[in-house]
């Protein structure tokens, strides 16, 4: 089976030769560059440009000459071979021949979100490299890969918030077809592949749309990046929204992803009477009926509106948020931590987190200190647990740290062992970040390259430092952080898959894979039977109970974070796991809990 997404933008493969497109309302004239050769790229309304061109061929280089002088890529390029400033590539999406005609997704019930950069997840840093990993992913018990974002971005190294290139998957990991070779044969194992697609900026170099198409910006909104995107401008809107909604529809259809997560889209800022988020979900929604495709949010503001569901329970526009609250809580109590937003949850976070596990936002309108105390969130207690994707560990958690130290560099491994039990058990959708399985040694560093930009370089690494210098253990002294410019930051945040079989990481990843053949067996078959509410209460001020109410039953989760033992009834309920040394979970001692069932048959 054979596919490509047809769309306005770009180039495509028609009959004889390929049809060019160019959205340039700023242009004065554009003229369409294709192996070295200029042709006319005639006006056609409303600031487009197209021609067809007979007998171009897959692989042919072009690009648009930009009133006499300025040679751009594709802003809607296929694929990047010489990086953002080159040159854009003819691809034939159609020549990649598909296995998986029989594949449809699977219930977002079932996810188990293992996140990875593909380019630190192996020592190969290649989307092969990563496909021969699929089968111990597999065995994990993991059933869905989310890959930090893809958009062509300048230089070899990048987590990939800086994309340029929306459309052109990056080549420092391979070609397109790599990609569709990592996704066939993820699906015939039966594992999804998401994407985080970033629609929020874009990255500091390599982006040519100023010079063409001044109207895709606007100085209305403005965000952590400069001038917003203009999703909602009189005459450039609608073209501007479609660029970014035919993205999503061509990952989706063209490479067969199972679902996108759309980063920080509180800063999508939009005022129209429809917003840009209302009408992505929707349009995906109805594009794909027969598939099972999950939307996900990043979103600051703990809007719940976005996540609302239709009477048969279906979500009406995206899946689930990036439960941020969630995280915050664990991390407070695991570390002990309360600088910046944490906060906000180290005065009460066993209250948060009991509130979290029962409801999804320990915010829904209450005041919050590092928005100088106004209101974030809304109210999510009507939400099922699959409306929010959990984590005790992302990219941004630890890569966003001046070291970027993971949790088991933080954390206490008996307190980590509960909040683990804590993540994968519980009703909502867990997320791993890549290693997490197996408490990894490797940091993840936050690493750039923009040579040979080398003023762009040393904003970044002077930036870096800057951040930091705030903190009392770099105040005097930022040389102790690594330079995100350095390959040498890079190369040591990759995995080391071979320390999974030695201690202590081999017994951590042991038990991470009987945690989650338990969820599948326990918890998921529950969450299948359909969600009837939650309540979570606090018998101490140092201990959680929560109750999760399903078609099939109960599931129960009491958790002992504090210094002295508690006493559980489990009343009718069987144990599923615990951590106490009576195996049972009718005594708690510090750090210790039970997941308790009971079954209504």
């Amino acid at each position: 089976m054979r596919r490509a997404h047809s769309m306005d933008f770009g180039a495509e493969m028609v009959e004889g030769g390929v049809r060019f497109a160019l959205w340039a309302p700023t242009a004065k004239s554009v003229a369409l560059v294709v192996d070295g050769a200029d042709h006319p790229l005639p006006e056609s309304g409303g600031g487009w440009r197209r021609t067809a061109l007979p007998g171009v061929k897959p692989g042919a280089r072009y690009g648009f000459r930009i009133d006499g002088d300025l040679v751009v890529p594709d802003p809607a390029s296929r694929f990047q071979p010489d990086d953002v400033s080159g040159l854009s590539e003819v691809i034939d999406p159609r020549a990649f021949a598909w296995s998986d005609a029989d594949w449809t997704g699977r219930p977002f019930e079932e996810a188990v979100i293992y996140e990875c950069h593909v380019g630190t997840a192996t020592p190969e840093g290649t989307y092969a490299g990563l496909q021969a990993r699929l089968p111990d992913l597999k065995a994990l018990g993991v059933t869905a890969i989310e890959l930090l974002p893809l958009a062509d971005f300048k230089g070899a190294r990048n987590w990939g918030y800086d994309g340029v290139q929306p459309y052109a998957p990056d080549g420092a990991y391979g070609r397109p077809d790599d990609l569709k070779r990592l996704i066939d044969a993820a699906h015939g194992l039966g594992l999804m592949v998401y994407l985080d697609a970033v629609y929020n900026h874009f990255g500091p170099a390599g982006n040519y749309l100023h010079a063409y198409a001044k109207t895709f910006f606007t100085e209305r909104h403005q965000t952590p990046w400069g001038a917003g995107i203009n999703f909602d401008g009189k005459e450039s809107g609608a073209t501007v929204r479609q660029f970014f909604i035919q993205n999503a529809l061509y990952w989706l259809e063209e490479y067969r992803f199972d679902g996108l997560r759309f980063d920080a889209v509180h800063a999508i800022l939009d005022d129209s009477p429809r917003h840009f988020l209302a009408e992505l979900g929707e349009t995906v929604r109805k594009t794909f009926p027969d598939r099972q495709i999950h939307l996900m949010l990043e979103n600051e503001a703990n809007q719940a509106r976005w996540l609302e569901r239709d009477a048969a329970g279906r979500p009406k526009m995206h899946d689930a948020q990036w439960a941020d609250d969630l995280h915050h809580c664990w991390h407070v109590l695991l570390t002990g931590e309360d600088a910046g937003y944490y906060k906000s949850f180290a005065d009460k976070p066993v209250a948060h987190l009991a509130r979290c596990l029962a409801e999804g936002f320990a915010y829904q309108g209450e005041p919050f200190a590092t928005l100088d105390n106004h209101p974030r969130g809304e109210s999510s207690g009507h939400l099922p647990p699959s409306a929010f994707v959990t984590f005790l560990q992302n990219h941004d958690q630890v890569g966003n740290r001046a070291l970027g130290e993971r949790l088991n560099h933080l954390a206490d491994p008996k307190k980590l062992d509960l909040a683990r039990a804590g993540l994968l058990l519980a009703p909502q959708i867990p997320m791993l970040w890549m290693g997490e399985e197996w408490s990894a040694s490797a940091p993840f560093l936050f690493f750039v390259d923009f040579a040979p930009d080398e003023d762009l370089n040393k904003a970044v690494r002077d930036g870096r430092r800057r951040e930091f210098k705030s903190f009392a253990a770099f105040a005097d002294d930022t040389s102790k952080i690594p330079d995100p410019t350095e390959r040498e930051t890079f190369e040591q945040s990759k995995l080391d898959w071979s320390e999974r079989e030695r201690s202590p990481h081999r017994e951590v990843l042991a038990e991470t894979t009987r945690l989650l053949g338990l969820r599948r067996d326990v918890v998921v078959t529950l969450a299948k039977s359909g969600y009837d509410g939650a309540a979570a209460t606090m018998p101490r001020a140092d201990v959680v109970d929560c109750t999760w109410r399903f078609g099939a039953g109960t599931l129960r989760f009491v958790a002992n974070v504090g210094t002295e033992a508690f006493a559980v009834d489990p009343g009718g309920a069987r144990p599923v796991w615990t951590n106490a040394p009576d195996g049972a979970g009718r005594d708690l001692p510090s750090w210790t809990g039970v997941f308790l069932t009971e079954s209504h048959a």
